[in-house]
């Protein structure tokens, strides 16, 4: 594997930063390439070095929290739903500057659909309708039900709709999932 330059990552690190900072306080439609270079204290060049514009950096971040969600949930994938979702929610808490903004007034849609098009997709694997509670319900229709209450759950946390504390929105949402998939 090559070694990466620790100055690159620090630009990288840095450029990513001033983004989620200026999408929370501008929103995505009025942030130039020259913002995030003044933010993050690179030059545009900078900038571009690592992305093609500013909406290369929203889905390459958008990718960076997807890919990191989906290896976590690898690594829960023996777990219940209860105990797993505190992983995720842990996740999120680390992460709340970029999920709040993403998923507050000032976010992007593109996040939103990435999201619950992730969530579907994990959800997918634990949806019998063979047999059981689900048994001749529409597959469809139950990941498209699931996947937007998940979605809408963390969005409404994000945006302090809900009062009580990580481990309980966690362990209640999965204990949902463990009784209804």
């Amino acid at each position: 594997m090559p070694k990466i330059d620790r100055r690159v990552l620090k630009s990288q690190e840095a450029i990513k930063k001033a983004f989620v900072q200026l999408l929370s306080e501008k929103g995505f439609d009025h942030i130039t390439i020259q913002d995030i270079s003044d933010r993050a204290n690179v030059g545009r060049r900078t900038v571009y070095d690592h992305y093609e514009d500013k909406f290369d950096l929203l889905d390459k971040l958008i990718k960076e929290h997807i890919d990191e969600l989906r290896k976590l949930c690898e690594s829960a994938s023996e777990m219940s739903f209860a105990e797993g979702n505190l992983i995720w929610f842990e996740y999120f808490e680390r992460h709340s500057s970029f999920f709040s903004t993403m998923l507050g007034t000032k976010g992007t849609s593109a996040f939103r659909n990435h999201f619950l098009k992730f969530v579907i997709e994990e959800l997918e694997r634990d949806v019998d309708i063979t047999e059981g509670i689900n048994q001749g319900l529409s597959k469809e229709l139950i990941l498209k039900f699931f996947g937007a209450a998940v979605v809408e759950i963390v969005e409404t946390w994000f945006t302090n709709g809900l009062s009580e504390p990580t481990q309980v929105v966690a362990e209640q949402v999965g204990i949902l999932l463990d009784r209804n998939l």
